[in-house]
């Protein structure tokens, strides 16, 4: 069991932090002391597997909120459960997001309302529920996951895109409202992370070709080419984690507005 950290005392809610990069973020945080609220979708019994094991493994007490994202009510609760384990929110990781993939043409509208309210709506409110409580310390870390479709756009992707560059407008906005504070707004924009999602397309690749998985990895990278991280390999949910630690460190605060793009060479034009 791990203990102590820069962040001792300090706790974090992490929407869509059951699985995949939320849950490396909630990881990399425990790692230095952080107390941690765990949400999002998954089967009980693994959320709870990885509730307990960063109680086990780091020392610091974790709980988990199943709140709907796309619920504003839901959400609310989530925070107040945080408020009422903790006594405070220090730290606001908004991870959790949606996609669907279809031309414009064909983009149905309800998955587009679910998705603003998932990828933008629910960032918007739950930095409402906290910033009050982060400008009366003076001290406060949100971070959004803001994709590199923040900045760029892939075929198929019009949803994703428009609220990922929306999120990024959120984030440049809290950042200028809290410019004089202690409290940070930052945004990290991953290119494609190899988690549970970016692993169901490349089952499906590798069905299309009838090859096996771990054949047809480079194919999948290069068949995005230009679209896709020069380098041609995932970025792994660590190097995404590690972001979010320095964004939440002392030598971080100075870090306002900022898209911290980690890409391997997407984005490069």
């Amino acid at each position: 069991m791990k203990m102590g950290g820069f962040l001792d005392g300090k706790v974090a809610v992490i929407t869509g932090s059951t699985s995949g990069i939320g849950l490396g973020y909630a990881r990399a945080l425990a790692a230095e002391g952080c107390a941690i609220l765990l949400n999002g979708f998954g089967d009980a019994t693994e959320i709870e597997s990885n509730r307990s094991a960063l109680e086990k493994e780091f020392g610091v007490k974790a709980i988990y909120h199943d709140a709907d994202m796309r619920k504003p009510d839901k959400i609310k609760l989530m925070i107040d459960a945080a408020d009422d384990a903790f006594g405070k929110v220090d730290i606001l990781i908004n991870n959790a997001g949606m996609q669907h993939r279809a031309p414009v043409e064909a983009f149905p509208l309800e998955v587009w309302n679910d998705m603003f309210a998932v990828n933008v709506t629910s960032a918007m409110l739950a930095i409402q529920h906290v910033l009050p409580q982060m400008k009366a310390r003076d001290w406060g870390r949100i971070i959004n996951t803001a994709s590199v479709n923040s900045q760029i756009t892939s075929p198929n992707t019009s949803g994703f895109t428009s609220s990922k560059h929306a999120l990024m407008g959120l984030t440049k906005a809290v950042a200028l409202e809290t410019i004089m504070t202690g409290v940070t707004c930052n945004a990290i924009c991953p290119g494609t992370v190899r988690t549970s999602l970016s692993e169901h397309r490349i089952d499906t690749f590798a069905k299309e070709r009838d090859r096996d998985k771990e054949e047809v990895i480079d194919e999948f990278l290069e068949q995005k080419m230009p679209y896709h991280q020069a380098f041609k390999r995932f970025i792994t949910v660590e190097e995404i984690a590690a972001a979010a630690v320095y964004l939440c460190s002392d030598v971080g605060a100075a870090m306002r507005g900022a898209a911290f793009t980690i890409d391997g060479g997407w984005t490069i034009r």
